[in-house]
C-alpha cells in the first residue's frame, strides 16, 4: 500500500479500528493522539530516522481516527489549503 491517498489512508483505518475507537470515544483517543504527539516530540529530538518515521505514521494514524469518529472528511478538511488557500501564516 504504497503512494497512498489521505482518503484512501482513512478508509483504512475507518476499516480496521473503527469499532474500537468509537467504543472508546474522542477523549479517550485523544488522549492517545496526544501521547503518540508526545512520543513524535522526542523522536525529533533525536537521531533515529526509523523512529521518526514510526512516531510520524502513528500521529496520521490517530489523527485520521479522531477524524472517523468526529464524521471529519479529511481530503475535504486539507481543501483549506489546497482548494480555498490559506493567506498569511500563523
Amino acid at each position: 500500500m504504497s503512494d497512498i491517498a489521505i482518503r484512501e489512508f482513512q478508509e483504512f483505518i475507518r476499516n480496521r479500528y473503527y469499532k474500537t475507537d468509537a467504543e472508546r470515544g474522542t477523549p479517550g483517543t485523544f488522549m492517545w493522539f496526544v501521547e503518540e504527539v508526545g512520543e513524535l516530540a522526542t523522536a525529533l529530538a533525536g537521531d533515529d530516522e526509523a523512529n521518526k518515521e514510526e512516531e510520524f505514521a502513528d500521529v496520521l494514524a490517530w489523527l485520521c481516527t479522531l477524524a472517523n469518529i468526529n464524521d471529519v472528511d479529511l481530503t475535504r478538511a486539507v481543501e483549506k489549503y489546497t482548494v480555498k488557500g490559506v493567506d498569511g501564516h500563523k
